[in-house]
């Protein structure tokens, strides 16, 4: 038997909106942390398709192994890769599986090994499901599917009440937000269909940097920092939200400040990596002394995941005042609670 059509396949997308929407017709699932992926299965044949299209299945052999064992013989699965640890999603360590190195992809495997969570439902047989509404894929997807710990469909709800509490309290085992289709909706490859809610929150931090634009005489993105409870600034993120005007403007407005130690005690900007693909990653430091508030969705760790959005400068701010003590870390909340709730909600 062969699938009804062929990889790659753009995933259908969300747009983010600030609140949960409300009213008959919507389901919310929890917003998992980790890696797109649509998987195509054909008997023995597995194929892990990332969001762009790139192969996936050679870093993580014990998931094409999972996906063997437990899910149907013909099938195409949308959902995501993840890697859990002992205080939830770890995103960091996901990153780590993507290496060149066979041995070192065989090691981290057996270190740290990825589960799947299921969303939808888009072949199964040589039936193609995406023009049908989603509420009937789903529980196409829920039968289909085993409720195991390390491959099972995500949690869902009607009730947009146990949606804002999931987005409150699933946050501490490293999930990042609610997503929310409309019961009615096909599956649409590449458009921005769905809604989602991400945490976000603000942050007022230090200027010690900036990256240049590529535009002659801009700048490209601040480098933030925030100190720590030693008085020594670290990189945490950057922020690039500025028009073409105002990155202008910035280059004389700071033009005053560069040089001095600024980040030189702590942790610096990174430099060229696997991530970088080749890219001027050079930046230019400046002495601690202009605050700016920002707004960033997701800690990762000790630094921002995402680039932080510029909100307003702040100069009645003190920078030593800007520490790591503003961002209160969520309330811990068990993965394995999220799991579980996943297979009670099938």
């Amino acid at each position: 038997m062969a699938l009804p059509f062929a990889a790659p396949l753009e995933p259908m997308l969300a747009e983010a909106q600030p609140d949960i929407p409300r009213g008959p017709g919507w389901r919310y699932e929890p917003k998992w942390d980790g890696f797109r992926v649509i998987v195509f299965k054909d008997g023995d044949a597995v194929h892990l398709c990332s969001r762009n299209g790139q192969p996936l299945e050679r870093y993580f052999p014990e998931l094409v192994e999972l996906c063997r064992a437990h899910l149907p013989a013909t099938c195409i699965v949308d959902g995501e890769l993840f890697v859990a640890g002992p205080k939830g999603l770890e995103f960091e360590t996901l990153q780590m599986r993507i290496h060149p190195a066979a041995s070192r992809v065989n090691k981290l495997s057996g270190e740290f090994p990825a589960s799947l969570v299921a969303f939808d439902l888009l072949a199964l047989g040589d039936q193609d499901l995406r023009a049908k509404p989603f509420s009937e894929r789903r529980a196409l997807l829920v039968n289909a599917l085993p409720a195991t710990p390390r491959v099972f469909t995500t949690p869902q709800t009607l009730d947009p009440d146990e949606a804002a509490r999931w987005f409150n309290d699933f946050e501490g085992a490293g999930l990042d937000g609610v997503i929310a289709r409309r019961e009615e909706l096909p599956y649409a490859p590449g458009e921005r269909v769905m809604v989602k809610i991400k945490h976000g929150r603000t942050a007022d931090c230090v200027v010690g940097g900036y990256r240049d634009s590529k535009t002659p005489g801009a700048v490209g993105a601040l480098l933030l920092g925030l100190y720590d409870a030693e008085g020594k600034l670290h990189h945490v993120g950057h922020t690039s939200s500025f028009t073409a005007k105002q990155k202008k403007e910035l280059k004389a407005l700071l033009a005053p400040l560069e040089g001095g130690e600024s980040f030189g005690q702590g942790r610096t900007p990174g430099g060229p990596s696997r991530w970088s693909s080749g890219k001027d990653v050079s930046w230019t430091p400046l002495r601690p002394e202009k605050v700016c508030e920002v707004k960033f969705d997701y800690l990762q760790g000790d630094r921002f995941r995402h680039g932080a959005t510029f909100v307003r400068w702040r100069d009645d701010k003190n920078p030593k005042d800007c520490s790591y003590a503003q961002l209160l870390p969520p309330k811990p909340f068990s993965l394995d609670a999220v799991v579980a709730l996943a297979v009670k909600s099938r």
